[in-house]
């Protein structure tokens, strides 16, 4: 069915109700994996009477299926169906589109939109995530790093240049993801190609002396084989932690890649107007943000409490042995006002990227700069593309609360998105008639 079946007009039929579809974003918390929102909104929802009509027009869909059709299916009764617009990692927060029925076949139009992240570096320490929660691969010396000279290195990361993805991340060579390799210590068949992105815009938030802060370096270290697969990456892109860089700068870099359409200008288009053809031939791994990595054992269940005293959320109780990486927070230590040089200072930053944009690497990369080693502390999405923290975005702690309170919210968040998008598709007809009027005349 076409976008246009999402006007407002199909969205009663002979039913009991307004019937919900299209898309709205969640604030994401630290700890769960993206797939694992998706699931816990779709549980919510399921049982829920604000998508009752929904369910009953997707049964009745099911009804008028042939007898062939209906025996192949695996589940006989209809769910409400969701998925998201952009991995975020667990350790991330912050923004995550969400599409709900026929909405779905939106979420690719989000994959080339600008994100804006803020993100705390810690220098000092590489490890092989590129984030807190890896192993560490490299100690580097930090004394000498200040804020000059990070802000001096940051420039040479605004505009566009070719990054390189993080050895443990989602993309996949020869149909094998490149974190298997480094885990069992095989040797990459072929060099990782750098891709293009763009830093729209980067500034340096917050700079925070060792001591005056409370991030920390993993004390876990990184096995011989996961060092040696790193070690022969970073000598193969002459970045290895610790030692200056001979990268060349982002304007002398030849451009291998498609240059990237999307901007600033274009983020209110991604609901108003259709996907372009390169934005319906967008692969998965443009979505993916920061590394990808899969999800943890824990996975926090969003069900409804039955009394006061019950909370509503609750961890699924995990075997001892296995993975115990704690997303919620970085590891405390005593702070005070005074700077102590023995502790790794860090920094926090904000920026606005383009799609494909890894802000581990960026992490990574900077402490290569500074001629020490770094690890992103924290990673927070505040926007993606017109959805933004605190404006129209769900907030996590409202499911919590209740159908009475986080219903009358996604439907009016929905309902704006489809409001724009049908004004979006009003104006492109009305542009292309103009034109062929004017090609007439």
């Amino acid at each position: 069915m076409s976008t246009a079946a999402l006007t407002a007009g199909n969205f009663w039929r002979m039913t009991k109700g307004k019937i919900l579809e299209g898309v709205f974003a969640v604030n994401k918390p630290s700890g769960i994996s993206s797939a694992q929102v998706v699931r816990e909104l779709q549980n919510t929802f399921q049982p829920s009477k604000i998508f009752q009509p929904y369910l009953s027009a997707a049964k009745s869909d099911l009804s008028r299926e042939k007898p062939n059709q209906r025996k192949r299916r695996r589940d006989k009764n209809p769910k409400v169906k969701i998925g998201h617009g952009g991995t975020l990692d667990p350790l991330a927060t912050g923004v995550l589109i969400a599409g709900i029925g026929r909405g779905t076949k939106s979420l690719q139009d989000f994959l080339l939109c600008t994100k804006e992240y803020e993100t705390v570096v810690l220098f000092g320490t590489a490890t092989d995530t590129y984030d807190r929660v890896g192993k560490a691969l490299k100690r580097a010396p930090f004394e000498h790093v200040t804020r000059e000279k990070v802000e001096e290195a940051l420039g040479q990361f605004k505009g566009k240049f070719m990054q390189l993805p993080p050895l443990f991340s989602a993309l996949k060579m020869d149909g094998k993801p490149l974190y298997e390799y480094a885990r069992e210590g095989k040797p990459i068949p072929r060099k990782i190609e750098r891709r293009q992105v763009e830093v729209v815009k980067m500034e340096l938030l917050e700079w925070m002396e060792g001591g005056t802060h409370s991030h920390q370096a993993p004390t876990e270290d990184a096995g011989y084989a996961e060092i040696n697969v790193a070690n022969q990456l970073w000598e193969q892109e002459k970045a290895v932690p610790g030692t200056s860089s001979t990268a060349e700068k982002p304007e002398e870099k030849q451009v291998e890649e498609k240059k990237r359409k999307a901007s600033v200008e274009a983020d209110d288009l991604v609901s108003e107007r259709p996907a372009s053809k390169q934005q319906k031939t967008a692969t998965e791994e443009d979505a993916i943000m920061s590394g990808g990595l899969p999800p943890p054992t824990v996975e926090p269940s969003l069900s409804a409490a039955k009394s006061s005293n019950e909370p509503a959320f609750t961890i699924n109780k995990v075997d001892s042995n296995k993975d115990k990486t704690n997303y919620d927070a970085p590891p405390t230590t005593k702070t005070s006002k005074t700077p102590d040089p023995s502790q790794p200072p860090a920094c926090r930053i904000r920026m606005t990227v383009t799609s494909g944009f890894y802000v581990r690497s960026l992490a990574h990369d900077l402490g290569v700069a500074v001629n020490s080693a770094a690890l992103m502390a924290e990673l927070k999405r505040t926007r993606q593309g017109e959805f933004e923290v605190g404006k129209n975005v769900l907030e996590w702690e409202e499911l919590k609360k209740g159908e009475e309170v986080w219903g009358p919210q996604v439907e009016h968040f929905i309902d704006d998105w489809v409001a724009k998008k049908n004004r979006g598709e009003r104006g492109v007809r009305e542009e292309s008639v103009g034109e062929e009027r004017e090609m007439r005349s």
